[in-house]
C-alpha cells in the first residue's frame, strides 16, 4: 500500500491554496506549484490570512498555525513535485491545459506516484489517456472551501487500480475528508444535479416568472440553505457555474445552458439580486419551488439509474458539501412519491426527457451501517457523517441487525465497531427527542431507549470479542455503545464524554452502569456531572480506554490484521491526578460538592471551583437521577426509570431545543 507523506498540489488558486492549506494543517508536507512564483506567493498569502482567521476565532493555535505554514513550500517548477507521494492537480477547468499538465507530471514522478485531478466535470478516463501511468490516476473532486468543506468525490478511471483507491481512500480520510465513491460520468454525483439546479434558475428568471432576488428567497426556504443559487453563483463565480453545466450538455435538453447563464458568463459580471419589492405571492412561489424540485429530483433519479453513487452518498453530499439542511433523497421522502413522480414528469415533459426507472430507489430502506469482513475481522462502520452518525431508530435497528450477521461469520472471531467521518457516534439524534417531547409520546423515548439498551446488551454479552474503534467525537449514547465493547482504542483525534445533563437529560443507554465497571463511580460522577469532554490521552490516563493507536495501525486492523499484532500506544492509567478526583466524587454527595461551605483539603480550590460552577449549570432533575443511579448501580434497565420525569420537565425541552446556547435550568 503507497504510503502518502509529501503531496504536490499544482494550481495555486483559491481551490490550489485551500487543499495546500487542509493538507498541511493535517501533518502532510505540501509543495505548491503554479506557473509563476507571483501566482505561488499569493496562494501561501491567502493561506496565511485564512490561518489568521482561524486562530482569532480560536479554531487552532498560533503555533499550530505556523506548523502548517512552515509544511507548505512553494515553487513555479514542476520538477519539485518529484519528491511528492501523491499530485493534486487544481488548474482551471480545460480539458487541453489540463491533459498537458499531466502528460508534464507523468514525465517528472515517480512510476509509483499517484497523481489526481480535481476537475468538477471532466471524465477522468479521458484525462487518463495523457498520463504514462492512468492506473496511478483518478479523480478528487473538493468543494469549496476545500480547507473547511469535508467533501470529496472519488472517482476512479478504467484503468484506476484497487491500489490506488485504496490509499486515497485512507489519504481523504486522514485529511479529515467525507468521500462518496462516484462512477465516472460527467458532473460525478454532485455537480450532476446541483449545477442544473443553478441552470433552472436562470431559466426562471429570463423566462420573466420571477427576480433573482424571489428566486433566492424561495429556493433558500424549499431547500433549507443559507444561500441562493444566484447568492451562490455570485460567491463562486458565474463562469463556474457557465463551464460546468457546459460539460452536461450532452446529457440532453434538459442540461442545455440558459442563454442567460451563457450571456451573464461572458459579460464576466455577477448577477444583480435586489430583494423583492413585495411578497411573493403563493402561486409564483409554487411554480418556482415545483420547477426547482422537479429538476433535482429528475437528475437524481437519472444519476441512481445509472449508477453513479448510492442514494445514501447522495444524501451525505447535498449535506456536508452543499449545506443543505435535507439531501434530495430525505426531500423525496418526506414528500412521497406519487407527488415526486408529479413533479419529475412534468420536468420529463417540459425538457422531453425520458423517465428513470430508479425513482423508486429513493423510497427503499437507506443503509447506514456497514459490514465487512476483513481476514478474522468483521469491521461494522456507523455511516452516517452528515449527522455524526447520532443514533436513531434506524441506525440502532441497523446496528443490531449487522452485529448479528457479524457474529454468524464463521471464522471470525473479533468484531470492530467504529464510525464514518468525524464522529464515532455524537450521541443520539436530538431532533428525536424533541419531536416526541412537544407531541406528547414521552413514551416513545423509553420504549427506543429500552430497545436500544437490548441490543447493546446483546453486545455486551457477545462470545467473540468487541473492540470499539473510537476515531472521533465519542459523546453520549456513543461513548455509551463504545463502552459495551471488551477492547476501546482511541484514534487520535477522539473525543468523549457525557454532555446530557448539560442539555436537561442524563446518560440512559448504559453509561450510568458500565461506566463505573471501568472507572469506578467517582469518575463516572465527575464525568457526567460536569460533562467535561476527554481527549485519547486523557481517557487512557483515567482508564476510560484501553489505549490509543495512531491511524497506520488502525488500517491494519480494517484490513484485517489481528489486535494483538499491532503495537498501540498504552497509557499508563496509574494516574495520581485522577485518582484524587475519583475518590472526591465518589465520597461526597452532589449537594457536598457544590455547597459553597464545603471545603476539601485534598482538592485545589481553583479546581473545586470550577467544578462547582459546571455542575451548578447542569440540570438539577436530572443530576439527581445520576446520582441516585451511579449510587444504585442496579443494572442498566434501571436507567429506564427516571426517563419519563426527566424527559416531562421544563428543563429538558429548554436544554435539548437549545443545544450550544447557554441556558439557565431551574429544576422544573
Amino acid at each position: 500500500m503507497k504510503t502518502i507523506t509529501t503531496v504536490g498540489v499544482v494550481g495555486a488558486g483559491t481551490m490550489g491554496s485551500a487543499l495546500a492549506q487542509k493538507f498541511a494543517q493535517e501533518g502532510f508536507d505540501v509543495v505548491l506549484v503554479d506557473r509563476a512564483m507571483r501566482l505561488v506567493e499569493r496562494g501561501i498569502e491567502s493561506i496565511a490570512r485564512m490561518l489568521e482567521q482561524g486562530v482569532e476565532r480560536r479554531v487552532f493555535t498560533a503555533a499550530a498555525a505556523d506548523a502548517t505554514r512552515a509544511r507548505i513550500r512553494g515553487s513555479e517548477s514542476l520538477d519539485n513535485l518529484v519528491a511528492c507521494d501523491l499530485v493534486v492537480e487544481a488548474i482551471f477547468e480545460d480539458f487541453i491545459a489540463k491533459c498537458d499538465l499531466f502528460a508534464a507530471i507523468g514525465r517528472i514522478v515517480h512510476a509509483d506516484t499517484i497523481v489526481a485531478t480535481n476537475t468538477s466535470s471532466f471524465s477522468v478516463s479521458e484525462l487518463a489517456h495523457a498520463i504514462s501511468h492512468p492506473e496511478r490516476f483518478c479523480g478528487l473532486h473538493y468543494f469549496y472551501h476545500a480547507a473547511k468543506n469535508r467533501l470529496v468525490e472519488i472517482i476512479p478511471g478504467e484503468k484506476t487500480s484497487a491500489e490506488t483507491l485504496r490509499a486515497v481512500e485512507r489519504f481523504c480520510w486522514m485529511t479529515g475528508k467525507d468521500p462518496i465513491a462516484c462512477r465516472d460520468r460527467h458532473g460525478f454525483a454532485i455537480n450532476r444535479f446541483f449545477v442544473p439546479w443553478l441552470n433552472e434558475a436562470v431559466r426562471l428568471h429570463q423566462e420573466g416568472i420571477a427576480s433573482t432576488g424571489a428566486i433566492d428567497q424561495v429556493c433558500m426556504r424549499a431547500f433549507g440553505v443559507g444561500m441562493g443559487p444566484f447568492a451562490l453563483m455570485n460567491a463562486t463565480g458565474v463562469p463556474i457555474a457557465y463551464h460546468s453545466q457546459r460539460t452536461l450538455e450532452k446529457l440532453g435538453t434538459l442540461y442545455a445552458v440558459a442563454d442567460g447563464l451563457r450571456a451573464q458568463a461572458e459579460a464576466n459580471e455577477p448577477w444583480s439580486i435586489d430583494p423583492p419589492a413585495h411578497p411573493i405571492d403563493e402561486a409564483t412561489a409554487k411554480r418556482i419551488r415545483e420547477r426547482m424540485l422537479g429538476v433535482v429530483f429528475l437528475v437524481c433519479s437519472q444519476i441512481l439509474d445509472e449508477e453513479i453513487c448510492t442514494a445514501v452518498e447522495l444524501d451525505r453530499g447535498a449535506r456536508i458539501g452543499l449545506q443543505w439542511q435535507q439531501g434530495p433523497i430525505g426531500m423525496m421522502r418526506a414528500l412521497g412519491r406519487p407527488e415526486v413522480e408529479r413533479l419529475m414528469r412534468t420536468v420529463a415533459t417540459r425538457y422531453q426527457t425520458p423517465f428513470p426507472h430508479a425513482v423508486a430507489d429513493a423510497f427503499v430502506p437507506l443503509r447506514y451501517v456497514s459490514l465487512r469482513r476483513a481476514g478474522a475481522n468483521a469491521i461494522i462502520t456507523v455511516e452516517r457523517p452528515e449527522a455524526l452518525n447520532a443514533l436513531d431508530e434506524t441506525i440502532v435497528e441497523q446496528l443490531g441487525d449487522r452485529f448479528d450477521e457479524a457474529e454468524r461469520l464463521d471464522g471470525c472471531d473479533t468484531i470492530v465497531i467504529t464510525g464514518a467521518g468525524k464522529a464515532f457516534v455524537a450521541g443520539a439524534d436530538i431532533s428525536m427527542f424533541l419531536e416526541n417531547i412537544r407531541g406528547g409520546t414521552i413514551d416513545r423515548i423509553v420504549a427506543f431507549t429500552a430497545r436500544t439498551q437490548a441490543i447493546f446488551d446483546r453486545i455486551d454479552r457477545s462470545a467473540k470479542r468487541v473492540v470499539a474503534v473510537l476515531n472521533g467525537l465519542t459523546l453520549g449514547g456513543g461513548l455509551e455503545l463504545a463502552l459495551c465493547a471488551d477492547t476501546i482504542i482511541a484514534l487520535p483525534g477522539a473525543v468523549m464524554g457525557f454532555p446530557e445533563t448539560g442539555i436537561g437529560i442524563y446518560p440512559g443507554l448504559g453509561g450510568t452502569q458500565r461506566t463505573q465497571k471501568r472507572v469506578g463511580k467517582g469518575l463516572t460522577k465527575y464525568l457526567i456531572y460536569t460533562g467535561d469532554l476527554v481527549d485519547a490521552r486523557t481517557a487512557a490516563q483515567m482508564g476510560l480506554v484501553d489505549a490509543m493507536m495512531p491511524a497506520t495501525a488502525w488500517f491494519e486492523l480494517a484490513d484485517g490484521a489481528a489486535l494483538e499484532s499491532l503495537a498501540p500506544l498504552v497509557v499508563n492509567n496509574d494516574d495520581a491526578r485522577w485518582q484524587a478526583i475519583g475518590t472526591f466524587f465518589g465520597a461526597h454527595s452532589l449537594d457536598r460538592q457544590i455547597d459553597d461551605g464545603a471545603r476539601f483539603t485534598a482538592i485545589a480550590p481553583e479546581e473545586l471551583e470550577r467544578w462547582r460552577s459546571r455542575v451548578r449549570a447542569k440540570a438539577p432533575i436530572a443530576l439527581r437521577a445520576a446520582e441516585r443511579l451511579v449510587d444504585e448501580a442496579r443494572g442498566c434497565d434501571s436507567e429506564l426509570e427516571y426517563l419519563p420525569t426527566v424527559f416531562s420537565s421544563s428543563d429538558a425541552l429548554l436544554g435539548l431545543s437549545s443545544v450550544g446556547t447557554k441556558v439557565v435550568f431551574t429544576g422544573n
